[in-house]
């Protein structure tokens, strides 16, 4: 099943702005693509939101607690000291919403004022609580925790009956909620509306096209332009978690100069940056001075930078994502991955030290809204677990295919059984060596190569992980968890 995203923000100028080290502007954003068509892979997700702003920003920092080794061993683990005692593994930044999933006839026209009034339309009869759904970064957190990872979810959630569904949900699913907002906020506030929980309608139509919309496509300003700054409350759980999960939907929520703070809090209290810019990260960097400046911050100072494959050429010019993906690591401060993924294809990680590559799973496509998130999710279990790098690229390309299999994201992205049985299957999608040697060949004759395969013969090009040796590996870090009674519903 392929998914078509409705683009409902307008088209932005071109201005000059500076990204250091990186090609031409013209080159820079030459991807006219802003829909993302979805394969039965796994490893896109599709997300909500809208529109924006990349100004040069020199950042003079250090890697605060993280040290980065390499193993003898030719499957090659990278080693995080994390500093302290940190409580929770995961936390992700702002993007808290709720998906209010219709069938409709035909997805939103394409006029700015005739959306808004679709919009305004729709919201006039709140739809049966069935139609609901936690969205937006609750995808990313219910997958992680559902793979026993400790999660927070920092965000902005209302006071109505939204609001809380989400933390109904969350609290479910064993997630901590920690809320941005602020009693003073209520006071700069002149609107009760601006303190509501976003909600994104999801509209499918016929042909099983997706369109998404909600009250961010229609402003200029961030749905939550009130908040100016980061809570105490907020930086104490940014620095007790391992890990800081950032994506460029938070952007339509949170202010940019809030994001930049939370990115420059967590690089000095020792807790790692996970970022996936998504199809924003074009607008952003043609966004306003701030928004462009944190895309930068971003960029250079996440320790995980995680794309599609259209995306980071959107974002540096080349068409090969082994290109593109050197490219952003040579730029990064303190970038340690970076992630292609390839929709059937499968995924990439490449690292200073070599490139690892495993082909999909092949799964039946039910729905792959959610996908990427849950993508994300394995990501971060192996690099917290300090897993090798193959062996997370597996799990992660498991876990997105098997949200695939359902429909729909948030409680409905993939549990743990699911994953297991998966896995047992051991049935890849793509194992054309002439893909992989064309894809590798371009710009890594010097690199050292690991690619997950059925095969045991190495060809001198790259090594062969076998997908027996690695599957049984997986399976028991995972078997163990699933006996301990995590991620069972």
């Amino acid at each position: 099943m392929h998914q078509q995203t409705l683009i409902l923000n307008p088209q932005t100028p071109t201005p000059d702005y500076g990204f250091p080290n990186l090609l031409h502007p013209l080159l820079f954003f030459q991807n006219p693509r802003l829909k993302r068509i979805y394969n039965a892979s796994c490893c896109i997700g599709v997300n909500h939101h809208h529109h924006h702003h990349a100004i040069r920003t020199r950042v003079n920092c250090k890697s605060y607690g993280v040290d980065v080794s390499v193993s003898s061993d030719h499957r090659r683990r990278s080693k995080f000291k994390f500093s302290g005692e940190k409580e929770f593994d995961v936390a992700t930044l702002g993007n808290l919403c709720v998906d209010v999933v219709l069938n409709v006839p035909n997805l939103p026209p394409s006029s700015f004022d005739e959306r808004k009034n679709y919009m305004e339309q729709l919201s006039k009869s709140p739809p049966d609580k069935k139609y609901w759904e936690a969205g937006g970064n609750c995808n990313m957190a219910i997958a992680a925790a559902r793979l026993g990872l400790r999660c927070l979810a920092i965000g902005h959630v209302g006071d109505e009956i939204y609001g809380q569904f989400l933390l109904d949900v969350l609290h479910d699913e064993g997630i901590n909620v920690i809320k941005m907002r602020e009693e003073e906020d209520i006071v700069k506030s002149s609107s009760f509306s601006e303190y509501e929980t976003l909600l994104c309608w999801v509209l499918v139509d016929p042909l099983q096209r997706h369109g998404f919309c909600s009250r961010a496509d229609f402003s200029k300003e961030p749905a939550f332009a009130w908040m100016s700054k980061l809570s105490d409350d907020v930086k104490m759980n940014i620095q007790n978690s391992k890990v800081l999960f950032c994506n460029g939907y938070g952007f339509d929520e949170l202010p940019a100069n809030v994001i930049a703070s939370a990115v420059e809090y967590a690089v000095e209290v020792g807790t790692s940056i996970f970022f996936d810019p998504g199809p924003k990260g074009k607008s952003l960097a043609v966004g306003t001075p701030e928004e462009q400046e944190a895309l930068a911050k971003l960029m250079r100072l996440s320790d995980v930078l995680l794309l599609t494959s259209e995306e980071a050429e959107s974002l540096t010019g080349l068409g090969n994502p082994v290109a593109a993906g050197k490219e952003l690591l040579s730029n990064g401060i303190r970038t340690k991955w970076v992630i292609i993924k390839m929709g059937s294809k499968g995924s990439i990680l490449i690292t200073k030290s070599g490139i690892s590559c495993a082909p999909s799973f092949k799964v039946n496509v039910m729905d792959t809204v959610g996908c990427g998130d849950s993508f994300v999710a394995a990501i971060a279990f192996g690099y917290i677990h300090n897993m090798p790098l193959v062996h997370t690229l597996t799990i992660a390309n498991a876990v997105g295919a098997a949200t695939a299999t359902g429909c729909g994201a948030g409680r409905n992205v993939a549990n743990l059984q699911k994953v297991v049985e998966l896995i047992k299957e051991s049935n890849l999608n793509n194992e054309d060596s002439n893909f992989w040697n064309t894809l590798l060949d371009e710009n890594s004759s010097k690199d050292d190569i690991t690619i997950l395969s059925k095969t045991t013969a190495n060809n001198g090009f790259f090594k062969h992980e076998t997908l027996q040796k690695v599957v049984n590996e997986v399976l028991h870090k995972l078997e163990v968890r699933l006996a301990d009674g995590i991620f069972s519903s």
